[in-house]
């Protein structure tokens, strides 16, 4: 019987150990945990590149909304080509921030279809077919959109040229 309450006793003190040996390495999981969500949760915001810094601040300037504004028809125009012409016709939509400045996109639409058949016009077939060369002739557009609309308005109106229709024949 003696020896059956010594085997009791010692399984009671081997249970406790390993009650605070699941405690320990539980507490210790939970504070690792703790500190990497902190370093994501607070690190995210000291570590945020100039580049996401630039874009917040400029969002800040123009924290109006985003305004689409469509023109009324596809351009089309004629691209000279290695083999032959083609015809290509695009449908335009210019991303502009707020309702003044959106005003002002509509009443200078022949304004803008022009310096955009301008733009589209001094590329070739063989870019327009690329990927990066729709961009490159989307990045042309922009640059020479907000050039013409500071000249009239004196402001940089359009934060955007967007492609909603492309064909090339």
């Amino acid at each position: 019987m003696a020896e059956e309450q010594e085997l009791i006793a010692d399984d009671e003190k081997n249970g406790t150990k390993a009650k605070w040996w699941l405690i320990g390495v539980g507490g210790t999981v939970l504070v690792i945990l703790l500190i990497i969500v902190a370093v994501f949760w607070f690190g995210s915001e000291s570590t945020e590149s100039p580049a996401v810094s630039e874009l917040t601040s400029t969002s800040d300037r123009s924290a109006e909304e985003a305004r689409y504004v469509s023109l009324p028809r596809n351009l089309t125009f004629n691209v000279p080509g290695a083999d032959r012409d083609r015809v290509a016709q695009i449908g335009v939509q210019l991303l502009v921030r707020g309702s003044r400045h959106e005003t002002l996109a509509q009443e200078n639409i022949p304004l803008l279809e022009s310096t955009l058949l301008n733009t589209f016009a001094r590329t070739s077939a063989e870019r327009l077919i690329t990927s990066e060369g729709k961009r490159e002739i989307r990045l042309q557009a922009l640059d020479a959109v907000r050039e013409a609309m500071y000249e009239a308005t004196g402001d940089f109106i359009v934060n955007e040229v967007l492609f909603t229709n492309f064909v090339i024949q």
